[in-house]
């Protein structure tokens, strides 16, 4: 666990301790609804306005920008794990997620967070409970949002199946499925109501899905919810560009992460053979690693952080000159996010000294935006220094909220 994130788990634990058992309220499902199928009040996750207050209070110690927005917080939060109906590859799924709404009477707008690279099951945001940054993101329901959290397909109730890695297509539809759930359940509340605006953001792997999902809603569904705002943390957003640079490397520190996108691809078609990418033993070791029992440390340590070591030279050399690996290319291409013309306000946020996934590519990304006529107001980049892409994340998602609160209010 990264060490920034330990702290502010360690020193939030005492404020949360009385949370400890998780308690459920099930309530029955609708057969009115087209989307939404369950859901189920968890009663160890929500809070009063004077529980929030107090753990931002001491938060704000560890994040002083909290200080900032400390009055916000100003409603309970009563959280809820939802369960609704999606497709994937034209078959149905059922899929999960959190609904984090205010107690507070009103009419609010929906913020939807999408959560960064995970290979456990029992961390996806509806089964770890007890996670101090999801339940910091719950506690922003207190602010005046509605706030999703989807577990993702391969997750939640999605978990038998196995989890589509930075593929767009599917990806984009459940996170909208999810949304449109969101609004059914809304539909039933007596005292709350969606007022149509939507607000985006999202880290790493969310960061990715994020823009993607932006320009889905932009393209295809902007009669379904107003899009106000859209932030992309740490996001590997051009795949091309992310590969070229992985095989220029000596070494790269997460090698899980290519081995995951890889086996993603090939078990959603591609047809470039996995020992053509990676040399023995990983090639043989790498369909079994992601069964939603081994963390990604775990799997890093089945893998090799030397480039050289991990990928065959063929694909060191050749990966984006067809033959062989035409269809790994097409795959990548397709699942790439590119600058367009944009009328959303768009954030652009990335630690600076990012090893991981690094800052070059949000960079290019809104380089992309300005090529395309954007004006600059539009589309802004924030690039976090001395930060790396994991003591970034509570730092980009604090400032992706605080934007919306502003955006929110008018300022």
């Amino acid at each position: 666990m990264n060490t920034y994130l330990r702290r502010f788990y360690y020193f939030l634990a005492f404020v949360i301790a009385f949370a400890s058992c998780d308690e459920f309220e099930d309530v029955p499902p609708q057969s009115d609804d087209e989307y939404l199928v369950q859901h189920t009040k968890i009663e160890s996750s929500s809070r009063s306005a004077l529980e929030i207050q107090t753990l931002i209070t001491l938060a704000s110690l560890q994040y002083p920008d909290l200080a900032e927005i400390k009055d916000k917080f100003t409603s309970g939060v009563d959280v809820y794990k939802i369960t609704y109906n999606t497709t994937f590859e034209g078959e149905d799924r059922l899929a999960s997620g959190l609904l984090c709404l205010p107690t507070e009477s009103g009419s609010y707008p929906i913020m939807s967070f999408q959560n960064g690279t995970n290979t456990l099951h029992d961390a996806a945001p509806s089964e770890d409970l007890e996670n101090n940054f999801f339940q910091l993101l719950e506690t922003m329901a207190s602010t005046g949002f509605v706030v999703a959290i989807p577990d993702y397909l391969g997750f939640g109730e999605a978990d038998d199946m196995f989890h589509p890695y930075l593929h767009k297509e599917s990806t984009v539809q459940s996170v909208l499925d999810m949304l449109r759930a969101a609004k059914e359940m809304l539909d039933k509340q007596e005292d709350l109501e969606f007022n149509n605006d939507l607000y985006i953001t999202g880290y790493s792997q969310g960061g990715w899905t994020t823009m993607a999902l932006q320009r889905a809603i932009e393209t295809n569904y902007s009669n379904e919810f107003t899009l106000k705002a859209s932030a992309c943390g740490g996001g590997p957003h051009n795949l091309i560009a992310f590969t070229d640079y992985l095989v220029s490397e000596e070494t790269y520190p997460m090698p899980y992460f290519l081995a995951y996108l890889f086996n993603s691809y090939m078990n959603l078609g591609m047809t470039t053979p996995i020992d053509s990418i990676f040399q023995q033993p990983y090639a043989d070791r790498i369909p079994d690693l992601f069964d939603g029992n081994n963390s990604g440390a775990d799997i890093n340590n089945q893998l090799n952080t030397n480039v050289s070591d991990l990928f065959q030279p063929g694909f060191i050399e050749n990966w984006n000159k067809g033959g062989i690996y035409e269809s790994l290319y097409s795959m990548l291409e397709a699942n790439t996010n590119s600058g367009y013309s944009t009328a959303v306000p768009t954030l652009l946020i990335h630690g600076e000294v990012d090893t991981y996934v690094p800052s070059f590519l949000s960079e290019n990304l809104y380089q992309e935006f300005i090529s395309e006529g954007v004006n600059p107001k539009q589309v802004g980049l924030s690039l976090l220094q001395g930060l790396d892409h994991t003591s970034a994340i509570i730092p980009a998602e604090l400032s992706s909220i605080m934007w919306f609160i502003d955006l929110k209010e008018g300022n």
